[in-house]
């Protein structure tokens, strides 16, 4: 009986250490959505005290309240899942909803410094509901023993263990979760930023633009190094690959359905993006001939390439640039884009952290 215990035990602490990580990263995502774009802080005479007596109905948005809400369940369901491997259901559930709690009120403080945020205690009660929320459904599925063998195993088939790949996976999400946005084309780093016009004119020619073309392919290799890193098969990575952009696309259309324009649902689509993509493709076929620490190397030199593309050549592209492309306005779209804009900025450097750490794994 001893040895299946033995057995587990990496793959636990495995998968404890990508729920922390998980969580962590989410937890910067609330503070950077909280607290964007960081200018302007000072006094504006507010009483943190009075801002939680306010009357409730005096900032209430059934919008916001949603919003708000759903922003803290992932928050209360990863917190959840780490806690439930020391606590019991009761305890998980009242820690999950006091960090909930904190969390927010924190950002809700802070918020009354900045000139452009509202501190509400709407937005606190709706972000501990939502971590609430989060925290009960981790204790429930966390009974789920058949779920998260299947899902162990399925892992242990697919991917390496260890923590350094605990922070590849966790650096894959934040990459999918950066390219969800549909005012980025596909793979792309440029904000869509098409005028306002009338349904079904044509599109005004524009001029191929080569080196957006080009950041398209260095981001499928800098990807692909990443889950060549984390593979157990190289000869897997074409699958995974798939499967990866596969499921980008259709969040992004999804995305685009429920945010944007009709005329511009599509518009993630472009032809450098199709260009960047074939190219890359191609490119990534001919490294998994090549032995694991020059796909590596190789996957760092895109790394490097990419960011002086970020940050020599192309021109300053705000986050403000793709609302006219949206059918709603509210202040979430432009921390959203702010989020991906950020993103793609940090990719890079974890990836070559990531690397460095893989080199000799």
């Amino acid at each position: 009986m001893p040895a299946p215990t033995i057995n587990r035990l990496p793959k636990t602490e495995s998968r404890v250490r990508l729920r922390t990580l998980l969580a962590i990263g989410y937890t910067l995502f609330i503070i950077y959505a909280s607290l964007s774009p960081f200018v302007g802080w000072r006094p504006q005479g507010l009483n943190f005290i009075d801002v939680l007596r306010s009357p409730v109905r005096l900032t209430y948005t059934v919008f916001d309240a949603v919003i708000n809400l759903l922003a803290y369940l992932p928050f209360g369901l990863l917190v959840g899942l780490i806690l439930r491997r020391r606590f019991n259901t009761f305890a998980t559930v009242i820690l999950g909803l006091c960090l909930g709690i904190v969390l927010s009120a924190s950002m809700e403080y802070l918020q009354m410094y900045l000139p452009r945020r509202t501190s509400s205690n709407l937005d606190l009660l709706a972000n501990s509901a939502g971590a609430l929320i989060g925290a009960l459904l981790a204790v429930s599925i966390s009974s789920w023993t058949w779920f998260f063998l299947g899902l162990t195993r399925w892992r242990s088939h697919w991917f390496r263990q260890g923590k350094e790949m605990d922070f590849g996976l966790a650096l894959l999400a934040l990459w999918v979760f950066g390219q969800i946005n549909p005012s980025l084309p596909i793979l792309g780093n440029v904000f869509i930023s098409e005028v306002i016009r009338q349904p079904f004119m044509a599109l005004p020619p524009t001029r191929f633009n080569g080196w957006e073309s080009s950041a398209v392919t260095l981001n499928l290799l800098m990807l692909g190094a990443l889950v060549l890193t984390l593979l157990r098969v190289p000869r897997n990575l074409i699958t995974a690959l798939v499967v990866i952009l596969s499921i980008v696309a259709l969040a992004k259309f999804i995305t685009a359905a429920l945010l944007l324009k009709s005329w511009a649902l599509l518009l993630w689509i472009n032809s450098e993006a199709v260009i960047g993509m074939l190219l890359g493709i191609l490119l990534l076929f001919a490294s998994m001939w090549l032995p694991r620490k020059s796909a590596i190397w190789f996957g760092a030199a895109a790394a490097l390439c990419y960011l002086a593309i970020l940050n020599f050549v192309f021109d300053d592209n705000t986050p403000s640039a793709a609302m006219s492309i949206y059918h709603w306005h509210y202040g979430h779209l432009l921390t959203y884009n702010g989020l991906a804009k950020t993103i793609t900025l940090v990719f890079p450097l974890l990836l070559l952290f990531h690397l460095w750490r893989t080199r000799k794994v």
